[in-house]
């Protein structure tokens, strides 16, 4: 079987060229995710910066830790302090007694060192130190370095960039390896039919088929292992280079990325091939006399049964979302994702859409005619076309237009909320009363609450001097309660808190740890996830103002306000200017990951296009032939050719926007539910960009081969009759 299947891969290399391509690519790109996730998780060590000539450093708590239920039993989980504490004077002066003492104000000098470098004994500085503060050794003075906290954050990017294009690559690979083998097998038909009447089995015609992906699979892994080992390091300095990893990342030397790619690739080769090598076994021996070109029987009922079951799963879990929690098809991971469901199902009903499609939509002329004639009959073709057009249009469409769309409406929603005429911001502003307006002074910071006693939720808080100014200046979404009765014994929360009902009393942690029990004095609406809660300054000592908005009283002049703010110490800026230049756009993470998703699925897409169109072409000699014989020109042949190759990739276009429409409108009904502004962001220059790429692709692929095969067989007119030239019928 080795050497049948050896021979039969040497005679249709140019029908498998593709299948390696896109598989050695798929195991590269996930060689180079696995070894990317490796190095996050596997750090190297670091030596400390900040206090590298002490030998101990004594750092302030800036953490919370936490005691919450894990089925039977409790475990501590650990958050990290919006305003870690200082460590205090009296510390300070009982660590001088035990030797020299280094500082280092950079950070909040106004409150005391966040850290300080101690030169004595270990064991004397924990003596003393006790549990007022935290005792740091050896790499753990690291701790203190004011990148670690950066440098956590760009390994958490990195991993989610890089698990978020894996999953994207394993996706997308293994649907368009299995329809390269689908539709290699549908075009071997009569091959199969004549081994069939040769006495070949249905078990040998599958080990045949399962022999040449064995083969395939095998020799593309092992060149997609030594792609991803090649291009890992250089993806790793791309993202130290534009800052999203940190600057010392490097790629680690572990083996089982590679393990894990190789055999997922020879997984992704199998499992392509399987349902191929079923159908090509219930070839019958009549096949091999079978000339008939329209295509029956391709959607067998098992495909059939899953698309649906794919288009019933995603409903649900759009619908369950919209019930029970809208504000996760906000989410990245979510609208990432989910949108693959609605795709696959869509994509195994392709055969199943094409020809309703295609009758619907008339063509003019004769060549127009041809074109859907031949569009209807050749569904496998048609299906293989439209089928990786439909998922780069829909992840351009689902996956950027639901990231656009929620930008928008996080946009939107911060312009609704605020009444404020001019905005100051700066690190730490210093508050003074301003003739003719209203001021309301805030400070960034946090509380964190624990949920149903199995969760410790950290929720973004704003620190307010004044309710009664905070409802003066701006607009905030009250469901229940009043924003005015805020004062040092109450909170504000949102409908996402697990307690939200107005007056009753929530225990929470605040941004510095202190456990305090506060009343819940009004309520904001979910939205997208802006509205976070509300404290008193006196509930957040040690956060510095960093805002001050402003609402000018009537008659008054803007610009002697904007002078007097100025002794703030902040920038002052008009509403407008500070929401176009800080209120929420497209993150540079949230771009690129954008990039490489797009960039794969493009990829995958022209590599399936250029495949099938190669593969089908090596089959409709005596089609095209027979067009030529009733008369039609090259020009009029290759018009043909073109005008099919462009009508599936439309067709697959149309399916694409389909799908794109579906999960907009399920993230504009979730926005809406959330009593959030619905704007609505449809990229249509990504989509039609993306769907302009894949038709010069498919094209360029469809009319090289034809244009040749023209030229090779001339037509001659004699005596009434259209017959081929000897020099045709050989070529």
């Amino acid at each position: 079987m080795l050497t049948v299947a050896l021979a039969t891969l040497r005679t249709r290399w140019t029908t498998l060229i593709g299948t390696f391509v896109a598989l050695a690519l798929g195991v590269g790109l996930i060689a180079v995710m696995g070894l990317g996730l490796a190095s996050t998780f596997d750090t190297p060590d670091r030596a400390p910066q900040r206090f590298a000539g002490s030998p101990v450093v004594v750092m302030g708590d800036d953490t919370l830790t936490v005691e919450v239920r894990r089925g039977p039993s409790t475990t501590e989980v650990s958050r990290r302090l919006a305003h870690p504490h200082p460590v205090d004077i009296a510390l300070l002066r009982d660590l001088r007694a035990l030797g020299q003492v280094t500082r280092d104000d950079g950070n909040g000098a106004h409150r005391g060192p966040d850290a300080v470098g101690v030169d004595a004994p270990v064991a004397e500085v924990r003596r003393v130190v006790g549990d007022r503060a935290l005792v740091l050794t050896g790499d753990g003075r690291r701790r203190a370095d004011p990148a670690a906290e950066r440098d956590a954050e760009g390994l958490l990017t990195v991993n989610a960039l890089f698990g978020t294009a894996g999953g994207v690559t394993a996706f997308v690979s293994v649907f368009v390896v299995a329809s390269t083998f689908a539709f290699a097998v549908a075009l071997r038909r009569r091959e199969f039919g004549l081994l069939r009447t040769a006495g070949a089995t249905p078990g040998q015609l599958r080990r045949l088929l399962l022999t040449e992906a064995a083969v395939v699979g095998t020799l593309a892994s092992a060149a997609g292992c030594a792609l991803g080992r090649w291009a890992a390091p250089l993806s790793a300095g791309l993202l130290a280079d534009e800052g999203m990893a940190p600057p010392w990342f490097t790629i680690r030397p572990v083996a089982w990325p590679l393990h894990a790619a190789f055999w997922t690739g020879l997984a992704v080769a199998f499992a392509g091939v399987w349902v191929a090598s079923r159908r090509a076994g219930r070839t019958g021996p009549a096949e091999a006399l079978r000339e008939a070109d329209v295509d029956t029987g391709v959607l067998p009922p098992a495909r059939r049964l899953l698309g649906f079951a794919l288009l019933a799963g995603a409903a649900f879990l759009m619908a369950k979302s919209l019930a029970t929690d809208p504000s996760a098809l906000l989410k990245r991971k979510t609208y990432t994702t989910q949108p693959m469901v609605l795709i696959t199902g869509t994509a195994l009903l392709a055969p199943l859409l094409v020809r309703p499609l295609a009758r619907l939509i008339r063509l003019p002329g004769a060549t127009g005619m041809l074109v859907s004639a031949n569009t209807s009959a050749s569904l496998r073709r048609t299906a293989a076309v439209a089928a990786p057009v439909l998922i780069t249009v829909a992840l351009a469409g689902s996956v950027a237009g639901s990231a656009m769309t929620v930008t928008a409406a996080k946009a939107a929603e911060a312009r609704e909320h605020t009444r404020a005429d001019l905005v100051v911001t700066g690190k730490e502003l210093k508050v003074r009363p301003v003739r003719g307006a209203t001021l309301s002074a805030s400070a960034s910071t946090a509380v964190y609450v624990r949920e149903d006693g199995t969760a410790l939720i950290t929720s973004e808080a704003r620190a307010v001097d004044d309710a009664k100014a905070l409802a003066t200046v701006e607009r905030l979404p009250v469901v229940a309660g009043d924003i005015r009765d805020l004062d040092d014994r109450s909170i504000v929360v949102n409908e996402e808190w697990e307690q939200h009902t107005v007056g009753s009393t929530v225990r929470v942690w605040l941004g510095d740890g202190r456990p305090v029990a506060l009343r819940i004095a009004a309520v904001l609406a979910r939205g997208t996830g802006n509205n976070g809660a509300y404290v008193t300054q006196a509930n957040a000592p040690a956060a510095p103002v960093d805002r001050i908005d402003v609402r000018l009283s009537p008659g008054a002049d803007r610009a002697a306000v904007a002078a007097q703010l100025r002794g703030t110490g902040g920038e002052v800026r008009s509403t407008e200017q500070w929401l176009a230049a800080t209120h929420p756009r497209t993150s540079p993470q949230t771009r690129l990951g954008l990039v490489v998703i797009l960039g794969i699925a493009l990829v995958y897409t022209a590599i399936a296009l250029a495949n099938t169109m190669l593969m089908a072409g090596s089959v409709r000699s005596s089609e095209l032939n027979a067009l030529r014989l009733a008369g039609a020109t090259r020009p009029r042949v290759l018009a043909v050719v073109a005008g099919e190759t462009l009508f599936a990739v439309g067709l697959g276009a149309l399916l694409g926007l389909a799908v794109t429409a579906v999960g907009l409108a399920g993230l504009a009904a979730a926005l809406a539910s959330l009593s959030a502004p619905v704007a609505m962001s449809v990229q249509w220059p990504l989509t039609a960009g993306a769907a302009g790429v894949c038709a010069v692709v498919a094209v360029g692929a469809a009319l090289l081969p034809r244009a040749v095969r023209c030229r090779s067989m001339p037509v001659h007119r004699r005596s009434g009759w259209a017959v081929r030239d000897q020099a045709g019928e050989r070529a």
